[in-house]
This record gives C-alpha cells, sequence and structure tokens, in this order.
C-alpha cells in the first residue's frame, strides 16, 4: 500500500511541476513578446490596442511618452486623441508586403474562393482589426534605387533580393544576375533576342510608317497582359507609347516589383472575375505574349474584357504556340478562338510566324449584321461599361455609344496633340472645352510652383515614378509631359469617372478607394501627390492614420510628398512626421490659385532609414 501510495504522490508531484512549467512558459510568451513590440506585428496581435479607427502596439520599452495627446483629423477642436511619437516597424518578413493582396491573410480568414477563375489573386482587403499599423521596413541593403533611363536596364539586387526568375528564365533573357545588379537584357518568352526588334515586327506586319508602332500618334496607350519584367512596355517608351504592365502576384512573383523598380508603368492585376479598373475604350493596343490565359474559358469572358477595353478599330497582338503549332491540342484551341472573335467581328489585321494581330471593328455595324442568338451577345443596355470597381466582368459584347458609331472611330487627335485637346468623352461630365482648358492651365501654374518648392532638394532625374492619389482630368500628368517622368492617375471610386478623359488625353491610370490599401509593392512610387485626398476620406470616416502609413508603404525612401488640402489636415499630417521618419521640405499658402483660396501645399520627404537586423544583415 505505501509504495501505491508513493507512487501516486509522485504522480501528483510531476502533474503539478507541468502545471508551474507551462504556466511559466505562457508568462515568458506573453510578456517577451509583447515586449517586442517593434519586431514583428501579426494578424490579431495580442498586443493591440484600440485608438479610434486606428490600432497601435504598445511598445514597453519607451519611456512612457509613445503617445501624445493633439487635435486629431476628423475631430472637433477640443476633442482629444492619442497621437503616436512613434511607430512600430514590422517584422524584416514583411518587407514587400501588399495588405490586399496578402495570400497569409487568406489563408488565415479562410476565404472560400475559386483557383480555377484566379480569384486568390484578386483583392481581398483585410478588415480593420486585422490591419498591420507598423512601417514596412526595406530589405538588408536597401540603397537609393539607380536613376531612369539608366535603370531600364538594371537595378540593386538588394532592393529585389529575388533571383529565381533569373535562374528559370535564362534560357529567355528576361534578367541577369550580375554582381551587385540585376540586368535586364530586354528579352522575354516570345522575343528571347530582344523586345525592340519585336515591336518593330509588330508594326511591320500593320504596315506603319518606318516601322514605329505609335503609327504617326495613333497608338498611344497599350495595355500589356501577362507582361513578365515589363521590357515590352519599357521598349515601347522611346516610341512615346506608354503602356499599363500588368501581370499578378503569382508564381513568378515580384515581376511587376521589377517593373517599377526599373522605372516602368506597371499594375498589380489578373483577368480573373472583376473587371480590370479601366474604362471602356481605354486602350489602342492589348498584347499578350505567351501570357498563359485560357481565353476560351466561361464563354470568352476574358477576350470580351479586352474587347471592353479596347479603343474602335483597336488591335489585339497574340503572340503564343496555338498561333503557329500544328498539334492537335493547338490546332483544337486556334479553330476555337478563331471563331469565337469571328462571333466578336474581329477581323485578322496580320498573322506571320508566331503572332497574329486582330482587330475590333470601327462601328456597330457588323453586330446588328449577326443572327439573332449568337453569342457572345450584346450586353444589355443599362450596363455601364465604365463602372469597374468590384464590378464582375460579363461574358457580352460592349456597343459603341451614338457619337463613336456616327464618327466611325473615337474622334482623338493623334499624340501629343490629344494631351491638350479636348476630348469628346468630356461632354459625359457635361465639361465644357473651355472648362477643360482652364483646369489645364491651372494645374500648370501649380506644377510649376510645384517644382520650385522641389528644387533645392531634386536633380532632372531625381523622379521618375509619380502618383496622383486623385487625378480628376489628368491635368497634373498634363502639365509634366516634358519631365523624364510617369504618373499613375488614380481617380476615386465613388466619384465622377474621369478617369475616360485622362485614357482619351494618352495618359494612363487606375480606379482606387484610398480607405484601401494600393495594388502595388512597398517602395515603387518616387512622389505622391495628394490634392484634398485626407479631406474625402475624412468625409467616408476613414482613417487618416491609415491613409499615413499606406503612403509610406508605397512611397520610396528620399521619396516626396506633395499634400494640397486645408490647414487642419495639414496641420494633422504634421503631428506624424517624427513617427514617419518624414521631414518637412517646403510649406506654402495656395492663395494666390483663385480656385482653391483655402488651399495650403505642405512638402514632406520621406528619410531612409533601416532596421537594426537589416544593418546587420547587410554587412
Amino acid at each position: 500500500m505505501r509504495g501505491r501510495s508513493d507512487a501516486g504522490q509522485k504522480k501528483r508531484l510531476t502533474a503539478a511541476l507541468c502545471v508551474v512549467a507551462i504556466f511559466l512558459c505562457f508568462l515568458y510568451v506573453y510578456y517577451g513578446s509583447s515586449s517586442r513590440g517593434a519586431a514583428a506585428l501579426e494578424y490579431g496581435s495580442i498586443s493591440l490596442r484600440k485608438l479610434g479607427s486606428s490600432y497601435l502596439v504598445r511598445d514597453d520599452e519607451t519611456d512612457g511618452k509613445q503617445y501624445e495627446s493633439s487635435t486629431k483629423f476628423g475631430m472637433d477642436e477640443g476633442e482629444e486623441a492619442v497621437v503616436p511619437k512613434t511607430f512600430p516597424v514590422c517584422d524584416d518578413r514583411h518587407s514587400e508586403l501588399i495588405p490586399c493582396l496578402d495570400r497569409h491573410l487568406i489563408y488565415q480568414m479562410r476565404l472560400k474562393l475559386d483557383l480555377s477563375v484566379m480569384e486568390h489573386y484578386e483583392r481581398h482587403c483585410p478588415p480593420p482589426e486585422r490591419r498591420y499599423n507598423c512601417l514596412i521596413p526595406p530589405p538588408p541593403g536597401y540603397k537609393i534605387p539607380i536613376k531612369w533611363p539608366q535603370s531600364r536596364d538594371e537595378v540593386w539586387k538588394a532592393n529585389i533580393p529575388h533571383t529565381h526568375l533569373a535562374h528559370e528564365k535564362s534560357d529567355q533573357n528576361w534578367m541577369v544576375v550580375k554582381g551587385e545588379k540585376i540586368v535586364f537584357p530586354g528579352g522575354g518568352t516570345h522575343f528571347h533576342y530582344g523586345a525592340d526588334k519585336y515591336i518593330a515586327s509588330i508594326a511591320n506586319m500593320l504596315n506603319f510608317s518606318h516601322d514605329n508602332l505609335n503609327n504617326e500618334g495613333r497608338i498611344r496607350t497599350v495595355l500589356d497582359v501577362g507582361c513578365g519584367v515589363a521590357s515590352f512596355g519599357a521598349y515601347l517608351l522611346s516610341s512615346d507609347i506608354i503602356a499599363i504592365s500588368l501581370a499578378p502576384n503569382d508564381v513568378h512573383q515580384n515581376q511587376i516589383q521589377f517593373a517599377l523598380e526599373r522605372g516602368i508603368p506597371a499594375y498589380l492585376g489578373v483577368l480573373g472575375t472583376k473587371r480590370l479598373p479601366y474604362p471602356s475604350r481605354s486602350f489602342e493596343l492589348a498584347h499578350c505574349s505567351r501570357c498563359r490565359i485560357d481565353w476560351l474559358q466561361r464563354d470568352g469572358i476574358l477576350l470580351l474584357e479586352l474587347d471592353r477595353l479596347l479603343r474602335p478599330g483597336g488591335y489585339f497582338a497574340y503572340s503564343s504556340p496555338e498561333a503557329y503549332a500544328q498539334d492537335e491540342e493547338d490546332l483544337r484551341i486556334w479553330r476555337e478562338m478563331s471563331a469565337l472573335v469571328g462571333r466578336m467581328c474581329w477581323r485578322i489585321a496580320a498573322k506571320r510566324n508566331q503572332t497574329v494581330i486582330w482587330q475590333k471593328p470601327l462601328t456597330n455595324d457588323c453586330y446588328m449584321e449577326r443572327e439573332h442568338g449568337t453569342k457572345p451577345p450584346l450586353c444589355r443596355s443599362d450596363d455601364d461599361p465604365d463602372a469597374v470597381w468590384g464590378v464582375p466582368m460579363e461574358a457580352c459584347i460592349t456597343p459603341y455609344s451614338d457619337h463613336v458609331q456616327k464618327a466611325k472611330g473615337s474622334g482623338l487627335a493623334t499624340w501629343p496633340a490629344r494631351l491638350t485637346s479636348p476630348p469628346p468623352r468630356l461632354a459625359d461630365f457635361g465639361y465644357s472645352s473651355e472648362t477643360f482648358k482652364k483646369d489645364t492651365e491651372i494645374w500648370r501654374h501649380r506644377v510649376e510652383s510645384y517644382w520650385d518648392l522641389l528644387s533645392p532638394k531634386i536633380e532632372v532625374d531625381t523622379l521618375r515614378n509619380l502618383m496622383d492619389m486623385k487625378a480628376n482630368l489628368g491635368s497634373f500628368a498634363a502639365a509634366l509631359k516634358s519631365k523624364n517622368v510617369w504618373v499613375m492617375n488614380v481617380v476615386p471610386e465613388d466619384g465622377p469617372n474621369t478617369l475616360k478623359v485622362i485614357y482619351d488625353r494618352g495618359l494612363i491610370g487606375t480606379t482606387h478607394n484610398w480607405c484601401e490599401a494600393f495594388s502595388t509593392y512597398p517602395r515603387t512610387y518616387d512622389l505622391l501627390h495628394a490634392w484634398t485626398v485626407f479631406s474625402d476620406i475624412e468625409k467616408k470616416g476613414c482613417s487618416g492614420e491609415d491613409l499615413l502609413l499606406e503612403m509610406d508603404r508605397i512611397l520610396r525612401p528620399s521619396g516626396f510628398v506633395i499634400i494640397r488640402d486645408k490647414q487642419p489636415t495639414i496641420d494633422f499630417v504634421k503631428k506624424y512626421l517624427s513617427a514617419l521618419h518624414w521631414e518637412a521640405v517646403a510649406t506654402a499658402d495656395a492663395g494666390g490659385d483663385s480656385d482653391s483660396k483655402r488651399d495650403v501645399v505642405f512638402i514632406v520627404q520621406k528619410k531612409l532609414w533601416l532596421t537594426s537586423e537589416s544593418l546587420g544583415n547587410s554587412e
């Protein structure tokens, strides 16, 4: 009996010791992790505490003065809120975080998505309680990017430390690792010997003069689908053609990041279930070179999305085995695709070797002559082809407006005259030609004053990738034509859809809601222009603090922000300069501008900083 009793006591003692050990481990994990708040901030972390609509991390290593009281954005005079003196730094593994294209979020939220139609590559934004509230750190050894035009051909490897594409595509001249740099010879899956020769061959197929694809200014805006590292778009620029290079964050990760690091216009997106964020009739040419898209799926819905985006008489250049291979499967795809585009009233403009170029009709005549019941059908009369934010694609043909039908085309001037010529779709907003010209002139003066304020800080080649966060008619970008820059013009999803006017001017852009994160990698823009953007999101009840963190995410170190807004907004932003590692460059009263007498111009610059962990890894 004594033996059994001793054994029982030993068992109870062992169990007690285990409980104590587990409790001590829990204390260590809980308090140890919260004391390292500056190292990593995970989704749903217990170290978050809610302050209004924002989430801040506790930092036990501060002097107890991490937060200070102030009049906060969106609050009335006299109301007190808390403003951080510092933001924590996200863990280094989040240095390439894209909040609305984050696969980890998809897994954690257990979203039920249809992988066969690429839903997992579409935007899925975190709810407020799962948003990161920390600064995205640059990777170890990060350097200020190489300047344009040299950047077209080489970037710092440390800035995008991913070389798998160089090995995977080594036989196709996508990119080559050379010491501290990654070099881009200009090749692609279909054009191993250079995008410039390939572009000239397309122009030659279409009998354009001097083998120049811009066709004397008639082709200006291009959509390159499945663009790789965007060498096609890079080599179009010398022909005065600007392309949106589009690709998802898929197995070829970082291809859009490489494109933007090179200084080439690019956007993260996918032909999935939602319309691309561009209005109808935006592009003169769409291009797909071995883009691995099943154009026949779902009754040709993806090809019909391209049809929506092409202008009257626009072209689709398609380089793929189906255009030339003779095996049974490729021949089947070619037959079915040819039948589909035939029912869409496209015609073959040229076909040579491995490339076919189709052309969209100029008018509705062919659509009206089709037999009753022919598929794909015409879209419903109440369908708005320019509504794009979160709007599902439809397998239907978008017919032209009465104006296009009468004009037998878009009626646009050739480039560069179209930049300052009032486009026909201006009338959709009730704007007159005089209003358009006045807007162009106002922004010309504003941009001149911006550059006067920036002049002590910038050289001719300092800036390359610019974003106008509320572009209206695109006149900010138009005023920069003489500069060696390009502008991503962003139009709010809930305002006048002036993006079609921007494309009609020969510029590019996208639709967006600034209450959410933008579809781009961190550190991809040199300058952000925010004209009343903060005032707009305040009216929506969104967080100005979240917007500041998002702007910091997409801004390159040493990049600039130009904020044009009311004085309370400027005062709000100034409270956060230290926490964001931003410094004020200039402040100016816009009182001389009759259209914005109460506006203030505030320019800041983001400092280059590295975490201690990054510095250690780079040594």
